[in-house]
């Protein structure tokens, strides 16, 4: 309970914190007051300018709902992949999503894509296709023998990562014109044109986020091993397709929307192990709370540190998770590849 009531904490303050921060300052009882406004429909009087007014309802509260939930679902889907793997370092990259969602956005970027907008979106576009696609590849290798292991398709992902990656190497120096906008988007962005990405993103991560939760009890029957589920009556290999299916499509679509950004699937589930214990019954769920505050927080710095400039909020993460990994490499406790 106390772990829920921390997680709960953090998601107002990282909310809060999104609404009012800025080159332009709005006190929080306006913001979300004015918040309040557009998702109730009745008018609470905010007392803001028609500027101030537009700045909290179409710049900021966009983006702070879209790190909330990109952060949940990357947090949540590297839960899973922790669970299904029963490796603690699984994140949500791990079966070649990263590198097809690179691949193609690479390609739409250099087919001059880039500037679309709305429903024409199509660098978001070709970034979910790649990355549906290289899950899809990565699942057609690691089969054997009928059979989908775990170990297989972990290496199956590398393999598959490894020569999207070099495709997308290659466009890049073939078409150097783009370089700077393909590497923009890989490091990652929160910035939107409105609602629209959050209305795109919203019902994939919907339907992932709720079959990862009505899965989680039996994330804790897989912990104890293949053997020992199945004597318990569950079928291993169905649970485990649909947990990585799962995890991939929303981990895919939060990629298509956000870039690549790393080490969110990693930090955060493991604090929430610490906080909350070891049940995936609670680190799914805190997992998705969690991840959306630390995103949120994680955007902030990455907008307000070097303003009117935005660094790319995958530095932020990755400044923040390259140290955070290396403490989990080096703790024995928890550690148990």
């Amino acid at each position: 309970m106390s772990a829920l009531v921390g997680c709960f904490a953090a998601l107002a303050v990282a909310v809060t914190l999104g609404l009012v921060l800025g080159p332009i300052g709005i006190g929080p009882f306006a913001a979300i007051t004015e918040v309040l406004t557009h998702l109730t429909g009745i008018n609470l009087h905010s007392e803001l300018s028609p500027v101030q007014a537009a700045i909290v309802w179409q710049i900021r509260a966009p983006r702070v709902a879209l790190g909330l939930l990109v952060g949940g679902m990357l947090a949540m889907s590297g839960g899973a992949y922790q669970g299904v793997f029963r490796n603690p370092l699984a994140d949500p990259y791990l079966l070649g999503v990263a590198a097809g969602a690179g691949l193609g956005a690479t390609i739409a970027i250099a087919e001059g894509a880039q500037g679309a907008t709305g429903p024409l979106a199509w660098v978001p576009m070709a970034a979910f296709v790649g990355a549906i696609a290289a899950v899809g590849l990565t699942y057609l290798l690691g089969v054997r023998g009928g059979e989908r292991s775990p170990a297989t398709l972990l290496l199956s992902g590398v393999a598959i990562s490894s020569m999207l990656t070099a495709v997308q190497t290659y466009l890049q120096l073939r078409q150097t014109q783009t370089l700077r906008n393909v590497y923009s988007w890989i490091l990652g962005d929160l910035s939107t044109a409105g609602w629209y990405e959050v209305l795109l993103l919203l019902p994939y991560v919907g339907v992932s986020a709720a079959v990862l939760l009505a899965m989680r009890r039996r994330l804790d029957v897989l912990a104890v091993g293949d053997d020992e589920a199945a004597s318990l009556g569950i079928d291993v290999r169905r649970t485990r397709l649909i947990v990585l299916g799962a995890a991939s499509l929303g981990t895919a679509a939060a990629v298509s929307v956000s870039g690549l950004i790393g080490f969110v699937g990693i930090i955060v589930p493991h604090a929430v192990r610490m906080l909350g214990g070891t049940s995936y019954r609670s680190v799914l769920p805190l997992s998705f709370l969690a991840g959306g505050a630390f995103l949120v927080l994680a955007d902030l710095v990455a907008r307000t540190i070097l303003a009117p400039a935005e660094l790319p909020i995958g530095v932020v993460t990755a400044a923040l998770g390259g140290p955070f990994f290396v403490l989990v490499l080096r703790s024995r406790g928890g550690m148990q590849l």
